[in-house]
């Protein structure tokens, strides 16, 4: 069994992705359907959605399209990681309304593509910590240079669970570890955040990559980490970038060659569902 933790759907007929217009590659329709197919063919039985960074007047609107997924027959879809706007006064009812939705496990806001400073600002801090005792995730989708202020964030609501997306996204490409390996290591002595071994094949190049390319980067993550602390994901369809759904799970499975049942468990699935209650 494997619980994935990172699927987004793209459906341009039913939303609007202001970002896609910049990322050719990714600039169409990504099906449900479509992913549903090589997500069972690859052992894949249950699946959060991944909020895709919509126009942000419709950012409840997506997770209502998700629920509309989600109550399909034999749906893999478990649960939503909403978007959201912590910078904003509104945040506060909008954590109220989604409480209320037993689709949402959790939330995001992109950072890697925005200023450093918005996770400064004090309304934002303000508003993920009300986030405590919600049983309400927070995704961290930040470049290395912003691992720093990722530990900010989890120092300041110890009792928040977040989680770090994609190993911190290192460049793997170019094969460089630092700062990222030392601000992963840092960031891993915070017992609040937990990361995922999500879809870093996207930031390998996609003609030359193998599973011992990935390797240090995962292995880093999880030694740091710990079993206990880390979930997989497939980021698809980012991962397409890098060979898609199908070679990411071939990939995993050779990254986790020798590992004991119980940690491969952990890692695949058993995490996953013990922090979002799947």
């Amino acid at each position: 069994m494997i619980v994935d933790t990172h699927l987004h759907v793209i459906d341009r007929s039913a939303l609007d992705y202001p970002w896609l217009t910049g990322i050719e590659p990714l600039n169409r329709d990504w099906t449900y359907d479509a992913y549903a197919r090589d997500a069972r063919r690859a052992g894949i039985s249950a699946t959060l959605h991944m909020e895709v960074d919509v126009a942000e007047t419709l950012i409840e609107a997506e997770t209502a399209y998700v629920g509309s997924l989600a109550s399909q027959p034999d749906s893999l879809i478990r649960g939503a990681i909403a978007s959201c706007r912590p910078e904003e006064d509104c945040f506060a009812a909008y954590l109220e309304r989604q409480q209320a939705n037993p689709l949402a496990k959790g939330f995001r806001r992109v950072l890697h593509v925005m200023p450093d400073e918005l996770s400064d600002q004090p309304l934002f801090r303000e508003n993920l910590k009300r986030l405590g005792g919600t049983g309400l995730t927070f995704d961290l989708c930040v470049l290395p240079r912003q691992l720093d202020r990722a530990m900010q964030l989890a120092d300041l609501a110890p009792d928040v669970t977040f989680i770090l997306d994609h190993c911190g996204v290192p460049d793997i490409a170019a094969d460089e570890r630092q700062p990222w390996q030392d601000r992963v290591t840092e960031l891993a002595k915070r017992p609040n955040v937990c990361a995922k071994i999500s879809g870093i094949v996207a930031y390998a190049d996609p003609e030359t990559w193998v599973a011992d390319t990935l390797r240090p980067y995962a292995e880093h993550v999880i030694r740091s980490f710990g079993w206990e602390r880390v979930v997989w994901g497939s980021d698809w369809p980012v991962c397409t970038l890098g060979g898609g759904l199908l070679a990411w799970v071939a990939a995993t499975h050779a990254l986790l060659e020798g590992v004991s049942d119980d940690k491969r468990t952990k890692l695949l699935s058993g995490n996953a569902k013990r922090i979002w209650g799947l």
